[in-house]
């Protein structure tokens, strides 16, 4: 693998480092005919499509007692560390949750309150893989803001994943359906005669389920629209080499289309670390999938001229994953404000956080971190303001509102002050 000079990229080089495409817009039209036909259709349309997309004949689209059963058919092993990253991932969201709070300004008593939504859709990966940790992250946080009706979509297969569906019911999930791709968000967007409609649809996918969340989204709430996950390793010469390299090789294995880079200002750091994934990729089952990965324009080992360099890269990237391993991490961090997890120390590897570590792994991608934060409380939740005002506070207030609504030219608003 090359080491790349962040100040030898060309404009391109660097448009396709900073602008990352997630390939939504080429199947836009295409989701859109499904979307369309599973709102025509419903039911009958979720059956066909789970035969044409997924080869699978699907019975009864809600599976919930399936999901219920797991618990009990799941390798013990296994459903303890489901109900371990449970644990953790509820006592990080708890501490979220905002409250509502009511105050005086000069005799104004001003306030805001926090309710849930109604109802919440997440939409769990699977089909022939198994994504347990994908659906704890998507429906531990609607619980834990008080959203009364959470549906789970999950992709059919002959014999869906125990452990996923395990995890979806250890995560309090009310209703589980096998139904994946565009269909499921149409479904969990606009509802069928089986599956229950709700207010917002969360969850990660691929591209189809990422451009039908763009197409729903107005009709719905929708977290935000993630393409391939990615990761940057910002280190220094204390980096292990070793280290930095398996984190980059674990996060290459996700799939063809994901991102693993690292930036230093060390030349020998830099080598070394390429050396380390060309060896370490050798060993591991998805090899090829790995190699792949790296050869991703955005993918790769890059020299920064300084520390600080590399800052600014890494802040221009505004990776889904950022890990700092330096001696400074916190004087880094500081100088970085785009990222949507960030993992310090050479002790904190992305996996932890994919699995168990307690903050949510469903975060933006593709630079999108520059403007939305990561799954969290929050997303399932709305907001009001509550205010109330004395007669004296008002009258504060008269000449400063009536002069407003005259400027505006609305008088039906300046004299119902007025008239008070």
């Amino acid at each position: 693998m090359n080491v790349d000079p962040v100040a030898d990229l060309t404009p391109t080089q660097r448009q396709a480092i900073f602008e990352r495409d997630s390939g939504v817009d080429a199947v836009r039209s295409d989701v859109r005919e499904i979307i369309d036909r599973v709102r025509e259709e419903g039911d009958v349309a979720l059956r066909q499509f789970s035969k044409e997309f997924d080869g699978v004949t699907v019975g009864s689209i809600d599976i919930t007692g399936q999901a219920e059963r797991a618990v009990d058919a799941v390798d013990s092993g296994v459903l303890d560390a489901i109900e371990t990253a449970a644990e953790n991932i509820r006592a990080f969201h708890e501490r979220q949750r905002p409250g509502d709070w009511y105050e005086e300004f000069d005799g104004r008593e001003l306030g805001r309150r926090f309710r849930p939504l109604s109802s919440a859709g997440v939409y769990a990966p699977g089909g022939t893989a198994a994504y347990p940790s994908s659906a704890l992250m998507g429906i531990i946080p609607a619980k834990v803001a008080g959203v009364e009706h959470v549906t789970v979509a999950t992709p059919p297969a002959e014999q869906i994943s125990s452990a996923t569906l395990a995890a979806i019911h250890v995560a309090g999930a009310d209703a589980v359906y096998q139904v994946g791709g565009a269909q499921a968000i149409a479904a969990l967007a606009y509802g069928t005669e089986t599956v229950h409609a709700c207010d917002v649809v969360v969850g990660p996918g691929n591209k189809w389920v990422t451009a039908a969340k763009a197409e729903v989204q107005g009709n719905v709430n929708i977290d935000f629209l993630a393409g391939p996950s990615e990761l940057l390793v910002v280190a220094d010469s204390t980096a292990a080499p070793e280290l930095v390299a398996a984190d980059l090789v674990a996060q290459a294995e996700h799939d063809t289309d994901a991102v693993a880079a690292a930036v230093t200002a060390d030349e020998a750091t830099a080598e070394a670390i390429a050396a380390e994934i060309d060896e370490q990729a050798t060993e591991m089952p998805r090899e090829e999938i790995i190699r792949s990965a790296f050869e991703n324009d955005a993918s790769g080992v890059f020299l920064a001229r300084s520390m600080s360099e590399a800052a600014l890269f890494a802040d221009e990237y505004a990776a889904e994953h950022l890990s700092i391993v330096a001696e400074n991490d916190e004087a880094l961090l500081s100088r970085i404000d785009n990222a949507g997890a960030v993992f310090l120390g050479p002790y904190s590897p992305v996996a932890a956080g994919d699995y168990a570590s307690g903050p949510n792994h469903v975060l933006p991608t593709g630079g999108e971190a520059k403007r939305v934060g990561g799954l969290s409380v929050e997303t399932f939740m709305h907001a009001s303001t509550v205010q109330r005002l004395s007669k004296e506070s008002l009258g504060a207030l008269e000449e400063t509102v009536t002069t407003l609504a005259r400027v505006e030219g609305l008088e039906a608003h300046a004299r119902s002050v007025e008239r008070r």
